[in-house]
């Protein structure tokens, strides 16, 4: 064994997780203000009480710290909460996610001088505790100009902000988490934020590729979206989840482990390796491994995730938990009024997923129908794909459907794809058509 290889195992042998930041015990957030008021304690109280389901039990200012520390009872679960006003100056690539910004946001954005920053722990129900945060910052800062989620380093766009506050459904993983890639000459290193405030280890990915980076950040979300929603206790490093299937029926069977461990598998990493981390991804975070089957499971024998690079095809199946099925057919049947909205006469195409009865009546599939048509509360719509199921509608068979049988819906146009979470987008559709 060479010099240089004795000593990086021994670099590697010794090791440690850093302890958690501020940012990753509990969640912070920014509301990012359009102008400057003159906040009092009694007025931020005054505020919050007005949230629907909240009850302020206890509040009080600490003038040395600046903070009014308010405890709170939101639907019978009871939360901690410290609200604090700062300086704010915009962390440009916290701008570039999946959320879009109009170029008068940003600018609005990289004007603002001050905050309100907003710093609680999350429950059990993680869903739950997002929403509330972020009903907070609108209760607190009703004009505020975007919302930075420091624990997920990222911004929300005010108006992203104003309509999650305002619905009854919560927001869901990806609203929650957010995945980052580090790309270099040849190798993409994806990693989440915003799990750790979950009670969760950050997951990562090493040695992705741009071939496979976007398989990748699917399967990254898919496990992300799984954790938040399981309901057990047991260790994700220490256990093996069943959350899809690939095309050609193998099972992704996924567990993951700590980034100390997981780069002793590794050799020659470009980027995730120890010099990436001296100054973060240090803390709790795990690199995502794949068993080839359940008895290699049980063995614990671990294989590195590039080895479904050529078995991805094209559409493997990721499992979704009966609470997030739930949650997106009751926010797709919330919003559903939003589709009638749109001129699909232009080009714009508006489909519908459906929980079509087959097998007799027995099961239902979820399947994409093309909607062609409003009259009062149903649409005309076309089937778009054959079931898998034995059923009376066969690709092509245009029938009429409620708002009830939706499970999700999209809109495909020539600048967005549109669904219940992004809804906010229309007003962009809407301001060119003008």
């Amino acid at each position: 064994m060479g010099i240089f290889n004795f000593l990086k195992n021994k670099e590697l042998e010794d090791l440690k997780e850093m302890p958690l930041g501020y940012w990753e015990e509990k969640s912070y957030m920014i509301a990012i203000l359009n102008k400057i008021e003159e906040w009092t304690p009694e007025l931020i109280v005054e505020r919050i009480n007005k949230i629907n389901g909240l009850e302020v039990l206890e509040n009080n200012f600490v003038a040395n710290e600046r903070t009014l520390k308010v405890k709170l009872k939101y639907e019978d679960d009871i939360y901690d909460v410290g609200i604090i006003p700062c300086p704010f100056n915009i962390i440009e690539f916290y701008l570039n996610n999946i959320f879009y910004f109009s170029e008068e946001e940003k600018e609005k954005i990289r004007s603002a001088h001050m905050g309100m920053t907003i710093s609680m722990s999350f429950l059990s129900d993680i869903k739950k505790s997002f929403h509330l945060q972020i009903k907070l910052a609108v209760a607190i800062a009703p004009d505020l100009l975007g919302l930075v989620d420091e624990s997920a380093e990222r911004v929300l766009p005010a108006r992203w902000v104003k309509l999650a506050a305002s619905s009854l459904i919560p927001p869901g993983p990806n609203d929650i988490v957010n995945v980052q890639a580090v790309t270099g000459k040849e190798e993409v290193w994806l990693h989440t934020h915003g799990l750790l405030r979950c009670g969760i280890t950050e997951l990562e990915i090493l040695k992705s590729d741009r071939n496979n980076f976007s398989n990748h950040c699917n399967l990254l979300m898919s496990y992300a979206s799984f954790l938040i929603d399981k309901k057990d206790d047991l260790d994700p490093r220490e256990s093996f989840y069943y959350i899809g299937i690939l095309e050609n029926h193998n099972p992704i069977l996924v567990t993951c482990r700590s980034w100390t461990l997981a780069l002793k598998e590794y050799d020659n990493l470009k980027i995730g390796g120890l010099s990436d981390r001296k100054n973060g991804h240090n803390t709790k975070t795990s690199p995502i491994f794949i068993y080839k089957n359940e008895e290699d499971a049980n063995n614990k024998k671990i294989d590195k995730v590039s080895i479904y690079n050529d078995m991805w095809g094209k559409n493997p199946i990721y499992f979704i938990s009966d609470a997030e099925t739930d949650r997106m057919s009751k926010l797709a049947r919330e919003r559903f009024d939003y589709l009638k909205k749109v001129n699909h006469e232009d080009g714009t195409m508006l489909l519908a997923k459906v929980a079509l009865k087959v097998n007799d009546g027995k099961d239902l599939e979820h399947i994409w129908f093309e909607i062609l048509e409003f009259k009062d509360n149903k649409f005309k719509a076309r089937l778009t794909q054959e079931p898998y199921g034995k059923s009376n509608v066969k690709t092509g068979d245009e029938v009429w459907l409620t708002k009830d049988e939706v499970t999700d819906w999209e809109i495909y146009t020539n600048k967005f794809k549109i669904n219940p979470g992004n809804v906010y987008l229309l007003e962009e559709i809407e301001n060119e058509g003008k």
